[in-house]
């Protein structure tokens, strides 16, 4: 690459000087390259301790002059052929120019501006990508891919300097974090050490500092331990590599790749050391924090954050903190934890105006909003230009009016008019707080749904007014009344100041009537509702009367959701919970629906209206609890390994017991995934759910840690699994809410772990105030990295489940051990990451579907099963190898879907490795048949396979089945064989009639027959494709230690085959010549009895003639024979043969000469390919019949054909070709030689990536 000139004092140092003319000279670094002693180790140590650029461009080009001591850097290359190319053009188009001139500073300054012109030009072409990474960062990168082989798409994130401790020895070097590798170089002294490790093999990741290791990065996989230490800054990398492993996780989870942010703000001027990726994921570990904090959402992005004090009229003073500002809102939170968080949503401001500032009140700022209050920040460090930034968020704010204007000192948005909303509702005005009504809102008005505008629990509200309820009321009524101080005193709706105050009201329990609308403030729920007018009718009306198996799932469940309520007890409350859940599938079918979402959003219909409870389950599945209710429950399984760690930290007695018990894992996923509400009485979890919405998962953890220790004793002292959960479960059954005003509803679990003597009862609110006593030292900071830390683990378990089932879902007879499987898997899997990360076209990553069976989830497409192929192969074929293994991709991949999953690879794999002669040669045989052939590679079998399926009635494609219906079924049943879906959704779009079951059943007996396929079974080959075999048996044995007493093996069986089929073909014309007299007679052969096709003369013309007569796909010739005789007599030839042939060679001639050239004809040249020995063609020639000589060079004979057995029993008579067969192959020394071209790249710097590309 050409680099800005820059002054080089010493030329020569640590350098050799391999080109010079009078103005330029090339160098070579010394150690580089073969050879360089001591001082080429030495050059080498330096140049990776102290990244000198010199390793990644090992060649550069100088400038100089006669007479100046002083050189001048032009060029640099990372391999010769790069700086050769660069000094060609510097001495084709600089040399003659520069002898011009006089003065040798003029000719400095020229050549400077020159360079300084070509990198111009180069910086020109390469903007429109929006390439924005330092210079010195590029150098970095491309070390990066030449050092580890990585291709253009792996994008490097940052780089350290470290030491990896190899043993007890620290190696210095440099750490590349890429989106999806962690790589390590070092070189020291002539010893060199690479690290290539995938993110989604990560299995632990965490900082640590021991005795041997000091302060220090631990990385484990399934198979090693790695450390790094020595870091400038450990706290920077350990967070990087924490990202890009989640991200891996990510991917895992459900197939999503990393995608670079293009809506972030683009810097003015590229930092010096940051990449665009680590910029881009700093951004996102800020977005999704902030998001966190102030539960926003998803697509909510922080736009920056400054230090202010925020004036707080309840305790008149000025708390310091921090201001956050994004497209849609002005957060606060205070430097004191629960001293005040503030959301102020744009669309609730009017006002915003700078006022005087004093020393007192210095940069104050006022935000005024809807519902008048005003709020006054102080302390802005750039206070005009923060004014700027909301008056632009405020113009964008979607409402009818967009009145901002900058105007002296006040930025006004006065907002008379309500928000813009669809024409179908009339709304007189957007509410500012979930207190107010939301009716007219949804197209199914109050009055047919009573639902759409209230909770279920007005709707079947049975109790009297408060003053009958005695001391039950009177406290709800206290409760009501500490509230509406509450906000009185710091707010109503989303502008509340929230303070340790609001967590005290909440702890206390959250009055009836206020419950719906403060669970919608604290989740959030409320700012995505006011945001998505209409979404969830929409939703509602799209998703009625589909059907899916959400949908069946959720039907199953309806009448199991809390069927003790009254509410749920009849057909208004099941219809509204069928909605919702119906409406959330719709909405995300990734979740679609999961077992615990009916009992958690049937409490959420209680108290809210369709709409408000659609969107806080929205809240909870999406950001509250994260992916707790995809189909692995992954998030449960998370939380709970937290929940085990810190009983081990907080209750470390009974930690070994319970997990020798094994009871955490059956309790804490039903309480985490109902939040209680499945084990506890629900006037009591309800209770639960309200500090729940407010504090987030940190609650459940800490009321499970306070159920735990309360029964602690009891515990230690149960022998078994089933007495730990009754203990357990009997305490929860007793937790009473005392301040309950609604009427007891029996709990059905208390019902069945009653006994005679009953626990005590439990007060809700003693055991959440024990719960924050004992427990409340847990941050929601230390939660989210012990999430990171047990996600790693959980994902990799799930992975490891799947990897056993896909293997025992293999049938026994394949052959290979559970060991070599797994292994097997193992590098399938990863061929299937690397088509995620660098595939051009994506194939594979779009359709994985985490949803699918683990045999169906990792698939690969045609060019990583080549690379596969390749390497795993025991039949290396040389160059031939990429068309062998497309013809075994195209045999396995019998859905012709273009992917195959493990089991067709495994199948493949065995056909090669296990199994006796016969099965290795059959396997062989059809890899020259098709499918396997393509088209390509024969065109006239492809030619035959359309004349039958074409021309032919469904009577005789029938009695091709045995061997067709597994390997070359007609495009129809393929389709129908290979996705019922296609042929269901096909028969719906026509109207048709229901499908014919008799179809079905003759398709399900073709099918059970093909299974029991035997050698007879198989279709004869015709000339072209015998060809193709003899080629791939000769490149076969090239690479064999008794390379020439094979090639004498197969000339001899190829002569003796090629006998057998001329003799077979004097034959075939005799048996013609007899059938002629009678077309209905049928002649019986090895292969099952063929009649001739019913079917007009004139119709066997339409194929091309040539192609009617070769490639028999489908079983035996004599259909094909017997077009042929169709053809002569419609021609009114004699019927001796002769007109045929000629008629053959004419059409054949028509053909492109690619094609002609592409298939060598055995009968007339024997075996010319160019894979071919001369003594083979002189062995062959002897086969030449008078017949075939008669034919041109180059044409098909397509009279010939040879069968399997024929094949079989010529190879059995050259033991040397039986025992290259039959001699096993260990396929467990190639797996691991395929794990390290994985993981462990070469560092030659011109390396490709590995894996041959067909």
């Amino acid at each position: 690459m050409w680099l800005a000139p820059e002054e080089v004092l010493v030329a020569h140092a640590l350098w050799v000087t391999e080109r010079a003319n009078p103005f330029f000279v090339l160098q070579r670094r010394r150690g580089h390259g073969k050879g360089g002693g001591l001082t080429g180790l030495l050059v080498g140590t330096l140049d990776v301790v102290l990244d000198s650029s010199a390793r990644v461009a090992p060649y550069r080009i100088l400038h100089q002059t006669q007479d100046s001591q002083v050189y001048w850097t032009v060029a640099c290359g990372s391999c010769r052929k790069e700086i050769t190319k660069h000094w060609e053009w510097l001495e084709n188009n600089l040399l003659q120019t520069l002898s011009i001139f006089d003065n040798e500073e003029d000719i400095t300054t020229f050549v400077k501006g020159k360079i300084h012109g070509i990198i111009a030009e180069e910086n020109k072409n390469l903007q429109p990508q929006g390439d924005e990474d330092p210079g010195k960062f590029k150098e970095a990168e491309l070390k990066m891919r030449k050092q580890f082989g990585m291709p253009e798409g792996e994008k490097l994130v940052n780089y350290y300097s470290c030491s990896y401790w190899k043993g007890r020895v620290p190696r210095q070097g440099w750490l590349y974090l890429t989106v999806n590798h962690l790589c390590f170089y070092s070189f020291l002294l002539g010893k060199e050490v690479s690290l290539v490790v995938q993110w989604v093999d990560v299995t632990r990741l965490e900082k640590n500092a021991t005795l041997l290791f000091p302060e220090s990065i631990r990385v484990d996989t399934r198979d090693k331990e790695l450390f790094f230490s020595m870091f400038l800054n450990i706290s920077e990398t350990f967070k990087l590599m924490e990202q890009l492993a989640n991200l891996a996780m990510r991917q895992l989870l459900d197939s999503e790749g990393f995608l670079e942010d293009k809506a972030l703000p683009r810097p003015i001027r590229p930092h010096r050391n940051i990449s665009a990726l680590k910029r881009d994921l700093d951004a996102r570990a800020k977005n999704e924090c902030y998001r966190a904090t102030f539960r926003l959402p998803r697509d909510e992005r922080l736009d920056g954050h400054t230090g202010c004090t925020l004036w707080t009229p309840f305790n008149k003073l000025h708390n310091p903190g921090q201001m956050f500002i994004s497209n849609n809102y002005i957060c606060f939170a205070s430097k004191e934890e629960d001293a005040c968080h503030l959301i102020i949503p744009l669309r609730e401001v009017t006002i915003v105006e700078k006022a005087d500032s004093s020393s007192v009140l210095p940069s104050p700022l006022s935000i005024s909003t809807k519902s008048k209050m005003t709020f006054l920040f102080a302390n802005l460090k750039d206070r005009d230009f923060l004014v700027q930034r909301i008056s632009d968020f405020l113009q964008k704010t979607p409402s009818k009016q967009q009145g901002g204007s900058l105007g002296g000192r006040r930025v006004s948005t006065v907002d008379p008019a309500p928000e813009s909303l669809p024409a179908s509702q009339e709304l007189p005005q957007e509410p500012t707080s979930p207190s107010l009504p939301l009716c007219g809102r949804l197209s199914f008005n109050a009055q047919e749904v009573p639902t759409a505008s209230q909770g279920l629990l007005k709707v079947f509200q049975r109790h009297s007014a408060m003053e009958d309820l005695g001391p039950k009321g009177a406290k709800e009524k206290a409760k009501e009344e500490a509230w509406d101080i509450h906000f009185f005193e710091y707010g109503r709706g989303m502008c509340m100041y929230r303070t340790a105050k609001t967590r005290q009201l909440v702890l206390k329990g959250i009055p009836e009537s206020l419950r719906g609308e403060l669970w919608l403030l604290f989740s959030g729920a409320w700012n995505e509702m006011v945001t998505h007018p209409g979404y969830y009718t929409e939703l509602v009306e799209k998703s009625m009367g589909k059907y899916s198996l959400a949908t069946e799932e959720i039907e199953r469940d309806l009448h199991r959701s809390m069927p003790e309520h009254p509410a749920f007890q009849n057909e208004l409350g099941i219809a509204a919970l069928r909605r919702v859940l119906t409406a959330y599938a719709f909405r995300n079918p990734t979740i679609g629906y999961c077992q615990a979402m009916n009992i958690v959003t049937s409490v959420l219909l209680l108290y809210g209206s369709e709409e408000e409870a659609f969107w806080l389950l929205v809240a909870l599945c999406e950001r509250m609890l994260p992916d707790y209710y995809n189909t692995r429950v992954v998030g449960a399984l998370v939380d709970q390994g937290i929940f085990e760690e810190l009983t081990r930290d907080f209750l470390p007695r009974l930690s070994e017991k319970m997990q020798d018990l094994g009871v955490i894992s059956s309790i804490s996923l039903s309480w985490f995934l109902t939040l209680f509400l499945s084990v506890m009485p629900f006037e009591s979890a309800v209770v639960i759910v309200d500090c729940f919405f407010y504090e987030g998962i940190k609650v459940i953890l800490q009321v499970a840690l306070a159920v735990l220790d309360a029964n602690m004793e009891q515990l230690l002292d149960c022998n078994d699994e089933g007495e730990a959960m009754t203990v357990l479960g009997r305490y929860l059954d007793n937790v009473v809410n005392k301040q309950s005003i609604s009427p007891p509803i029996p709990h059905l679990h208390a019902l069945l772990t009653s006994g005679d003597d009953p626990p005590a009862e439990v007060d809700i609110f003693d055991l959440l105030k024990v719960s924050y006593e004992k427990f409340s030292s847990l941050r929601a900071e230390d939660i989210e990295q012990m999430r990171f830390k047990q996600r790693l683990k959980v994902i990799q378990s799930l992975e490891d489940t799947a990897k056993r089932s896909v293997v025992r879902a293999i049938p026994g007879d394949i052959g290979f051990s559970i060991e070599e499987l797994e292994d097997l898997y193992m590098v399938f899997k990863a061929k299937h990451m690397a088509s995620q990360y660098w595939g051009s076209s994506h194939t594979a990553a779009n359709r994985r579907d985490p949803s699918l069976p683990s045999l169906e989830q990792y698939r690969i497409g045609a060019s990583q099963f080549r690379e596969l192929f390749a390497s795993l192969t025991p039949w290396a074929c040389g160059s031939h190898t990429p068309v062998l293994a497309g013809r075994m991709f195209r045999l396995l991949d019998q859905n012709k879907d273009l992917l195959i999953n493990f089991k067709e690879f495994v199948t493949g794999m065995s056909a090669m490795y296990h199994g006796d002669l016969t099965e290795k040669l059959k396997a062989l045989y059809k890899l020259h048949l098709p499918p396997a052939l393509s088209p390509e590679e024969a065109e006239s079998a492809l030619e035959a396979t359309h004349y039958f399926t074409e021309d032919s009635s469904s009577e005789d494609l029938d009695l091709f089945l045995p061997w067709e219906a597994q390997e070359a079924p007609p495009q129809e049943e393929r389709e129908e064989s290979g996705n019922g879906d296609v042929r269901e959704k096909k028969e719906e779009e026509k109207g048709t009639s229901p499908p014919d079951y008799q179809h079905y059943l003759r398709m399900w007996a073709k099918e059970k027959e093909a299974q029991k396929e035997t050698i007879k079974d198989l279709p004869k080959m015709n000339q072209e494709q015998f060809v193709e075999l003899c080629k791939t048996l000769y490149n076969m044995f090239s690479e064999d230690a008794r390379e020439q007493d094979l090639y004498h093996a197969i000339a001899t069986v190829a002569s003796l085959l090629l006998r057998i089929g001329e003799v077979g073909k004097k034959f075939s014309a005799r048996t013609r010549r007899a059938h002629t007299g009678d077309h209905r007679g049928a002649a019986e052969e090895d292969g099952p009895p063929t009649p001739e096709p019913q079917q007009d003369p004139t119709r066997a013309l339409q194929p091309p003639a040539a192609g009617g007569a070769q490639g028999k796909a489908g079983g035996d010739t004599h259909m094909e024979k017997a077009a042929q005789e169709s053809q002569a007599v419609a021609e009114g030839g004699s019927g001796e043969g002769q007109g045929s042939p000629c008629q053959f060679l004419s059409d054949d001639e028509t053909r492109d000469d690619v094609s002609v050239s592409s298939y060598s004809v055995v009968s007339t040249s024997s075996l010319q390919c160019e894979d071919l020995t001369d003594d083979t063609v002189l062995v062959g020639g002897e086969a030449r019949s008078p017949m075939a000589s008669s034919r041109a060079v180059g044409t098909v004979d397509t009279d010939w054909c040879i069968s399997f057995e024929q094949i079989l029993a010529s190879i059995l008579t050259e033991s040397v070709l039986v025992n290259f067969f039959e001699k096993r192959v260990d396929i467990s020394a190639k797996i691991k030689d395929q794990k390290k071209v994985e993981r462990q790249f070469s560092t030659n710097s011109d390396h490709e990536q590995p894996g041959v590309l067909g």
